[in-house]
């Protein structure tokens, strides 16, 4: 087991550090010039060149790599080039509602997500089954963005129940800051308890066949125990990977989120940086949903071994 967790950490920090030299390379071949940004628009080329030299965009790509490894190994990412202050600082800042709104989405897609995968699988063929199956197709087919301007024009405009944008801390309150999350949790937990109720119900359905399953239920255990005890735990391995993966999706889906509730996150820190060429919040921010989706991987890596002792060799 320890084999193979080192293993897998020796993987993350290699991933990682490839990750760190696309993010850099990415955005240095980009079209665009931040400095003709920052001068305006009635700037000249003298202007524009003093910018350069102060910010070090004329640098070769090897000098300006080293030193945004060297920035980073001290855990600097550096500074933004429009307000001058640190990057940490500036997500630092905006984690809070991101962090909230993730969080939540997750937690609560897992929680509804699975039992209904568990249940379709059980009652395959029924009416529920159907409407689970009709449901995953119709959640992971519609973007956010129009899920989430649906939910605005029915609970918020039409219905008066619940803010159309913004955020309040958690500190402000628990129901003012749940009140806030409730809607953008849905539009961006619907593709992602679609995806993982689809993969549960197949993962499920594929174990339920197994011959160790028919066996359990000839010797008379309760269908719960079947389901939960022996089927559920066997169908686990592809059930972590599919919740791993669509952490993509709730990073990306954040993003398109956040503009839609002006919830003032990350997602919209990225936003802004990306209209404003500012490089090095774009940098910091696209290093930062690298890791953490590859922790969340590695993560459901080490998980594996505790569902399927095989893996662990």
């Amino acid at each position: 087991m320890t084999a193979y967790i080192i293993r897998r950490l020796f993987s993350t920090l290699v991933v990682m550090a490839v990750v760190a030299f696309v993010v850099f390379s990415l955005l240095y071949l980009t079209p665009g010039d931040p400095a003709a940004v920052i001068a305006g628009d009635i700037a000249t080329s003298e202007d524009i060149q003093r910018i350069h030299q102060r910010l070090g965009l004329d640098d070769p790509f090897v000098v300006r790599f080293g030193r945004w490894v060297g920035a980073l190994a001290h855990g600097d990412l550096g500074t933004s080039i429009f307000t001058n202050l640190p990057v940490t600082q500036l997500i630092g800042q905006r984690v809070e509602p991101t962090l909230s709104l993730t969080l939540c989405t997750l937690v609560v897609a897992i929680a509804v997500a699975v039992p209904l995968g568990v249940v379709a699988a059980a009652k395959a063929g029924t009416w529920f089954d159907r409407a689970v199956m009709a449901f995953s197709v119709l959640g992971f087919s519609v973007p956010v963005f129009v899920l989430a301007y649906i939910l605005i024009l029915t609970f918020s405009v039409q219905l008066d129940w619940l803010p159309v944008q913004g955020y309040r801390s958690f500190h402000e309150g628990f129901w003012p800051w749940l009140r806030h999350l409730i809607l953008p949790s849905i539009a961006l937990g619907t593709v992602y308890v679609a995806l993982i109720a689809r993969m549960t119900r197949a993962s499920m359905l594929d174990v339920l066949a197994q011959d160790y399953v028919r066996t359990a239920q000839a010797k008379g255990l309760a269908p719960d125990r079947v389901l939960l005890g022996h089927a559920l735990k066997n169908a686990a391995v592809p059930i972590m990977t599919i919740i791993g993966i669509g952490v993509a999706l709730l990073i990306s889906g954040a993003i398109v989120t956040e503009t839609v509730f002006a919830l003032p996150g990350i997602g919209r820190l990225t936003v802004d940086a990306i209209l404003r060429r500012d490089y090095p919040i774009i940098q910091g921010v696209t290093l930062l949903f690298s890791a953490i989706y590859v922790l969340v991987n590695l993560a459901v890596d080490l998980s594996y071994a505790f569902f399927d002792p095989r893996i662990r060799y």
